[in-house]
């Protein structure tokens, strides 16, 4: 007779191999492993917003969840989880964008109505600034920062791409974007 491991003494997908077929403690141990280094990685990508952060790990685990019953033997858990988590940040970055332009878009009309064109030259003179920033990166920052931010390349396809290791792409993307955000600091209350 065979005695079941301790769920402790469990893989990550041998646990998820088990949550798929209904076992629910399996599933717990996962979200108890994986749930508080998630959220940190949910911090760092948006911008410290420990609340965000939290939403969105519970967002990634109930994906996960609904999505348990695909899992295939050998498929990596950890790279699956992030992918979710990845994939929840990108549309969260986007949905920021979509309302970022849409505020301005309105903010820009409110403008022209107003015949009041401070925003739109403050608008003017944060995009010259960031332009200047660039500019002036060196040209595999710059490179790093094109290919991720302008052409939307996932971090795993910048790194084939540039046949870099994975986590070099992702520290020197976080090293462009602290260095563009020290740059433009003085714009934060404008």
């Amino acid at each position: 007779m065979l005695i079941p491991l301790k769920l402790s003494a469990q893989t990550d997908e041998q646990l998820m191999q088990r949550a798929a077929r209904g076992n629910e403690r399996c599933f717990e141990e996962l979200y108890n492993r994986h749930a508080r280094r998630l959220q940190g990685f949910f911090c760092r990508r948006l911008g410290n917003d420990a609340e965000l952060a939290a939403d969105l790990t519970h967002d990634t685990f109930l994906r996960l969840y609904d999505a348990r019953k695909s899992y295939r033997d050998g498929k990596s858990f950890r790279s699956w989880l992030y992918t979710i988590a990845y994939n929840l940040c990108k549309n969260h970055h986007r949905s920021l964008s979509t309302n970022l332009v849409q505020t301005g878009e309105t903010k820009l009309e409110s403008v022209a109505d107003n015949h009041d064109m401070e925003l739109e030259l403050d608008s003017a003179i944060l995009h010259d600034a960031l332009c200047n920033v660039l500019k002036h990166l060196s040209e595999p920052n710059a490179m790093l920062f094109s290919l991720h931010y302008e052409e939307e390349l996932t971090v795993t396809q910048i790194a084939e791409i540039t046949q870099l290791p994975l986590g070099t792409v992702k520290s020197r993307l976080f090293k462009v974007m602290r260095i563009i955000k020290e740059q433009l600091r003085q714009y934060a209350n404008h």
